[in-house]
């Protein structure tokens, strides 16, 4: 069984959405895991209704809306946001990405590019 019912992967980088996708299947991570190649179509699928997800892990650098964009545009959502984990991945090292992600209300925790299995783990 699952840890939870629908993730949401949203990363611009195709070959990190193949591979993270793999890992959270084989991690049994949910039972559901849908990808979005932008913030606008994530926001979108939320806004909408077609899209309830338990946990979303959302990519920091993206062109168009970034992570922080995206989380701006998610406080606006009628949906319970409570309900949903959100993971700020990234390969930055940037402190100032760090500051921030520690201070945004909806980040759960920040986790760093690649994802493990080691770290799937430890978010259960």
């Amino acid at each position: 069984m699952a840890l939870y019912k629908t993730c949401l992967l949203i990363d611009d980088n195709y070959i990190d959405n193949f591979v993270t996708s793999r890992l959270l299947e084989s991690c049994k991570f949910a039972d559901n895991i849908v990808v979005r190649q932008s913030s606008a179509e994530a926001i979108e699928a939320l806004r909408d209704g077609s899209l309830t997800p338990d946990v979303i892990f959302l990519d920091l650098r993206m062109p168009g809306m970034d992570g922080f964009e995206f989380l701006q545009e998610f406080d606006k959502l009628e949906i319970n946001k409570e309900a949903i984990k959100v993971f700020m991945l990234s390969s930055s090292l940037d402190p100032t990405d760090l500051r921030r992600s520690h201070a945004n209300k909806y980040i759960t925790q920040f986790v760093h590019k690649p994802i493990t299995r080691q770290v799937l783990e430890e978010l259960s």
